[in-house]
């Protein structure tokens, strides 16, 4: 087989990585790739903005699968292209992918399907805005519409915060688009869960949970990114609350996606809120996660390209997905000043150090290639992953690798995981 992969990040290094170990796989592309993922698979140009230009690439190498990584071209239909045409790829078609691409229409949803989820308020205008947050205590988290980059959800002190935001949002200040819609929303409190599924439009199967920190600061400080790290361990969640995540979150929400007439094929990620009262959904994506995917990757030890054909064919029934014990950590390099300004072109050392750690992958999110040498190209740089037989020992092999990495300004948090190795009895 002759696998396509499309995208540039540290999900799609992870998945070339994962895609490559299959004994059925002849040969990885990636489109447009990095300077790390160039070690494991042929990148190829193509820009992920253009559907056309992902058609040509197909229709060009002839891949005999394509596994979209990013939200950005489900959301404008990529599989629907690369279906018409007769090819095989793996993740949601457009209609569907608006559980991610659209928030708006992701808690009407939930709302139709009962699908437990903090209450909302959708609005259209300033002053709906004003109307609607008066039924709402401080703190609220005000949404924009659209993808946003991840950079469109914001926790809102104050009442007068949340106008302020939602203004920001409306005339494209805040995140240089203007969105027409906003979505308000209650704050939960909890500990967030990285709750994934593999769909093939009926039927449902759960991958190993994983918990996200998005905080650039230590002790879940600062601003918002893309995700500094992840863990994910055997003992995340009991197995009756596995079970009761899929049958009141997992299951409604394929089934409801195909009652609507819009059925769910490809990767169901549900941001949970682990709250008082039960989980309640956070946000759907409808892509694998990044960083979660390294992490969860690490711990996959059956084929991954079986299970991803087996979604498109519709018989994951059939299919056992076997993951090992124990637990696996990544952690993010980021270029100082992210996630705001920050220089890229900057030398990366130490990498085949780093490699040599037991039980260690680097995974390239933001590199490039000049000449011989590794520069920087992005925000989130590196996720340094690692598994053990405990989160503790992962995260030891995680750190150790990261020491003999280096680039000017590389800045990583050194508490990935520590909430929860606090959490464990002795």
């Amino acid at each position: 087989m002759k696998v396509l992969i499309l995208g540039s990040g540290g999900r799609e290094h992870a998945l070339a990585w994962a895609v490559k170990r299959s004994q059925r796989v002849t040969e990885v592309l990636c489109a447009p790739g990095n300077g790390g993922i160039a070690q494991v698979a042929r990148c190829v140009p193509v820009d992920l903005k253009d559907v056309g230009a992902m058609v040509r690439l197909a229709e060009v190498e002839q891949p005999s699968l394509t596994i979209v990584g990013p939200e950005l071209p489900l959301s404008l239909g990529v599989v629907d292209a690369f279906q018409e045409r007769g090819y095989r790829v793996f993740g949601p078609r457009r209609a569907a992918a608006r559980l991610e691409s659209s928030k708006a229409f992701a808690k009407q949803f939930m709302k139709r399907h009962q699908i437990p989820t903090a209450n909302y308020a959708v609005c259209t205008d300033a002053a709906e805005v004003e109307e609607a947050i008066r039924h709402f205590h401080p703190p609220m988290v005000v949404k924009a519409d659209g993808l946003a980059a991840g950079k469109g959800v914001i926790i809102c002190p104050t009442r007068q915060f949340a106008i302020e935001a939602a203004h920001g949002i409306f005339s494209g200040e805040l995140l240089g688009v203007a969105e027409k819609q906003v979505v308000i929303e209650e704050f939960l409190e909890g500990e967030e869960v990285s709750f994934l599924c593999l769909s093939d439009g009926e039927r449902v199967v759960s991958l190993v949970p994983a918990q996200d920190h998005k905080r650039i600061g230590e002790g879940d400080t600062g601003p918002n990114t893309g995700g500094m790290g992840v863990y994910s361990t055997s003992e995340m969640l009991e197995p009756t609350m596995t079970e009761w995540i899929m049958h009141h979150i997992a299951e409604p929400t394929v089934r409801g996606m195909a009652d609507e007439g819009t059925p769910f094929t490809g990767v169901l990620y549900c941001g949970l809120m682990m709250t008082a009262r039960g989980p309640q959904v956070l946000e759907y994506n409808a892509r694998f996660g990044d960083p979660e995917t390294q992490a969860i990757l690490m711990r996959l030890e059956s084929d991954v390209v079986d299970a991803l054909e087996a979604c498109i064919d519709g018989r994951l029934a059939e299919t056992e997905m076997r993951w090992s014990q124990g637990a696996s950590a990544c952690v993010v390099a980021s270029s100082s000043g992210y996630p705001g300004s920050y220089k890229t072109g900057l030398p990366i050392t130490g990498l085949s150090l780093a490699a040599q750690t037991p039980c260690v992958e680097v995974f390239h999110s933001g590199t490039a290639r000049l000449g011989n040498q590794l520069v920087t190209s992005g925000g989130r740089v590196l996720g340094v992953t690692a598994s053990g037989d405990t989160l503790k020992e992962a995260l030891a092999r995680a750190y150790e690798a990261l020491t003999q990495i280096h680039f000017e300004g590389m800045y990583y948090r050194h508490d990935i995981g520590h909430k929860a190795l606090k959490q464990k009895r002795p």
